[in-house]
């Protein structure tokens, strides 16, 4: 993988930080706006990016594998800048995969018992991803596969208040 200061960051909140109550999952937290985000050196050579953002702390009673992908978007123009905070729909330019939740949406955060992890993952790759609407973050993670030109990583936290 080439060495670029390739990143991703949200004015929502500091890396490692608690992610606001808006951008979670119902009405009872927020109202379930996607999170915005900022892009950061892309490589001139990316044809694409791809984000996924999945929680790695979700009981393994609910989700057996233990991870839940909360957003899967690839063949993103890599001259995007970011998402902006507004409705979840179309939020981000390029094509939806699946979520845990079998949509191709975007889905915030919802911990059923304590503060969970929340990584957001952007890749610069050097193709676009011969993939339809609904793929599956593994069928995304497989394309990609020796087509990473840079990655960049923002974590944060949220603990719902019940």
């Amino acid at each position: 993988m080439a060495q670029t200061h390739m990143n991703i960051t949200s004015p929502a909140f500091v890396p490692g930080g608690s992610i606001p109550p808006q951008y979670t999952c119902d009405a009872t937290d927020g109202v379930g706006s996607h999170v915005p985000l900022d892009f950061q050196g892309v490589p001139a050579e990316a044809k694409s990016l791809v984000l996924i953002m999945e929680d790695p702390d979700v009981p393994r009673d609910r989700m057996p594998e233990g991870v839940f992908d909360h957003w899967v978007v690839f063949n993103i123009p890599p001259k995007t800048a970011g998402v902006k905070e507004k409705e979840i729909e179309s939020a981000l330019p390029g094509t939806y995969g699946n979520n845990s939740a079998g949509q191709a949406a975007y889905a915030g955060p919802c911990p059923p018992d304590r503060q969970h992890r929340y990584f957001f993952r952007l890749y610069a790759l050097d193709t676009q991803l011969a993939l339809k609407k609904g793929a599956t973050k593994k069928e995304v993670q497989e394309a990609m596969e020796g087509h990473i030109v840079a990655e960049a990583e923002l974590v944060g936290v949220y603990e719902r208040k019940l």
